[in-house]
């Protein structure tokens, strides 16, 4: 593009170099440490296990022949790793396999599981093939119940509002509650993430608007995905008061992948990995 081309005054966002060979420098790590500092998980002490499960759909290589080879595949890395994997700097990773050639596939699955493990500073497995659709939510004793339909007004889009959330101690439940209205900002790009959060717990029963105005009011809140997560269950956790509860947001599908954050507390079930109509 030059200076000449009308495209050049467009709003497009500058241009990328594509990457010509299999280039493992391209993954650029975060320091998981910094976003939870912000809410108050600091140290090694974490309230939750769980992974953070990327899905990717545009994967291919060159076979040792130069014949290319297409796949999708799951990545999961762990939530106590030390870094998170910035999600631009994995799709330019795994673009950089497009031109390269591979003995087998194995080599391919394990090359990626070597380089994510590196950067993560954890092991990541790498399965080749994605979840099955649920669209559901089943991950739970009982489907999941979406509060997305309630007519409640709402005028507060950020910053999260962790007052909205209230939980009745004299009725306790175990239900799985869900909501497609999350909504942040990348903080890197300011581009909008979406995702269907998906709530299970047992305990006292949270109030059903107050929860959706809380996470309504990260529409303008500037996050990345994997600290959202963190966010909405360690609210949960202090302002609930639940005895279980797993938290997993399905976020929709951006340059090829997706990445669903699952965190759960101790002595609960993790939900089987799945997928969303939207992603």
């Amino acid at each position: 593009m030059t200076a000449s081309d009308p495209l050049s005054t467009l709003p497009l966002g500058r241009h990328v170099d594509y990457p010509r060979e299999y280039d493992p420098a391209l993954l650029f790590p975060i320091a998981r440490s910094l976003g939870r500092g912000e809410i108050g998980l600091a140290g090694d002490a974490l309230p939750f296990t769980g992974h953070d499960r990327w899905h990717a759909y545009e994967l291919g290589w060159l076979d040792r022949l130069g014949k290319p080879r297409v796949a999708t595949a799951t990545l999961t890395v762990p939530a106590d790793s030390p870094n998170l994997v910035e999600s631009k700097s994995l799709k330019l990773y795994l673009n950089s396999f497009n031109a390269s050639r591979f003995d087998s596939d194995a080599e391919v699955g394990g090359r990626i599981a070597a380089d994510l493990s590196r950067v993560a500073g954890a092991p990541v497995a790498v399965a080749f093939g994605l979840p099955r659709f649920d669209t559901d939510g089943i991950h739970a004793p009982a489907p999941a119940e979406s509060i997305d339909d309630l007519a409640i007004a709402i005028d507060h889009y950020g910053p999260p509002r962790v007052d909205f959330l209230r939980a009745d101690p004299a009725d306790i439940v175990e239900q799985t509650l869900s909501s497609a209205l999350l909504k942040s900002n990348c903080p890197v790009t300011g581009q909008p993430d979406w995702a269907r959060v998906l709530i299970t717990y047992r305990g006292p029963r949270i109030d059903r608007e107050g929860l959706l105005r809380y996470l309504v009011s990260f529409r303008d809140h500037c996050e990345f995905h994997e600290q959202c997560v963190e966010r909405i269950f360690s609210d949960l956790l202090a302002h609930a008061r639940p005895e279980r509860l797993a938290v997993e947001a399905r976020y929709t599908r951006r340059g090829g992948l997706d990445i669903n954050p699952v965190r759960v507390l101790a002595d609960t079930p993790m939900p089987p990995a799945g997928r969303d109509e939207r992603q």
